[in-house]
């Protein structure tokens, strides 16, 4: 298999064991569990496997004093996005909520745009239109009924604090920090905060069940770790914006599941929500490099001459 293939491999790897979020975090939920000890336990068990990570490939824990600042930003964004993404499954299906998730892409041109004055071309303002739509037509149920309000701004809540996560990184002296740094840094933070906000409010609640401990090992390691692990190495072999398209499978893997595992429903409104925001998202986070295989799909089919 060479490098190209294997990213492709990697990447997908990453994507959709993102997407497992809610494999592992409803049964938590069903089981009594609140949405900061459940995080707590997902940021315990994912620390030390980071930790490994980043001494096993030859990183320091040390931290400058004018990279302080920003590591507690971009750890409070991320925070934020766990804490209203995990929520919002309380009020609508997880395949939805991880999908409407996924408009991030939009909001991060958005801000480019607006704040850094990067143009946007008129393809993206397509692409955002049929973002908007495709979250219109998510946002009623086949029956009429519309989905929660609370949920909706939940996750459209958590998409905003994930763009804010990204553009941070982007346009601070992180850019430049090893990547499984800000990772462990990022998890560090939100172990300190998770077990504030549990001890503090409900106080800590454990699995009833000997079984689940082995399901928030799984959650650490596979949406965290692993996704973590292979979207860095893929991106070596065929970079961020091949990595980024095939992230699409966030969502597909969180709909599957829900279906499968938990028996949500999907209509065909939903089907058609999904395909717009996947759509629109590809087509933002590729940007030019989707007009070559158009052009080459179309030479396929050459004119007939009359």
């Amino acid at each position: 298999m060479n490098n190209k293939a294997k990213g492709y491999l990697l990447a997908a790897v990453s994507s959709a064991t993102y997407g497992m979020n809610p494999l592992f975090s409803l049964p938590l939920y069903a089981d009594g569990m609140s949405v900061d000890s459940v995080l707590f336990f997902r940021y315990l068990f994912a620390l030390p496997m980071v930790a490994i990570m980043l001494k096993s490939r030859g990183r320091s824990f040390s931290v400058e004093k004018r990279e302080i600042w920003p590591l507690f930003m971009v750890g409070v964004f991320f925070v934020l996005s766990s804490i209203t993404l995990f929520r919002s499954y309380f009020y609508m299906d997880s395949g939805i909520a991880s999908t409407i998730l996924f408009v991030y892409p939009v909001m991060v041109a958005l801000i480019m745009a607006i704040f850094f004055r990067e143009k946007i071309s008129l393809q993206t303002w397509l692409c955002i239109a049929l973002a908007l739509g495709g979250v219109g037509l998510l946002y009623k149920a086949p029956d009429g009924a519309t989905l929660s309000l609370a949920g909706t701004l939940f996750v459209l809540g958590s998409a905003l604090a994930y763009t804010l996560y990204i553009v941070a990184i982007n346009k601070t002296i992180l850019k430049d920090v090893p990547s499984v740094k800000v990772t462990f840094y990022v998890i560090l933070l939100g172990f300190f905060i998770f077990a504030a906000m549990a001890f503090c409010g409900d106080g800590l609640q454990t699995p009833t069940r000997w079984y689940l401990w082995l399901d928030i090992f799984a959650f650490a390691l596979f949406p965290t770790v692993i996704s973590m692990y292979c979207a860095t190495k893929a991106i070596v072999y065929i970079g961020s914006t091949s990595t980024a398209i095939l992230g699409a499978l966030e969502p597909l893997t969180a709909v599957f599941f829900g279906i499968t595992i938990f028996g949500e429903a999907l209509g065909g409104r939903d089907i058609a929500g999904l395909v717009l925001i996947i759509v629109s998202v590809t087509f933002v986070v590729a940007g030019g490099n989707i007009a070559a295989p158009l052009v080459r799909f179309r030479k396929l089919f050459p004119k007939l001459r009359k």
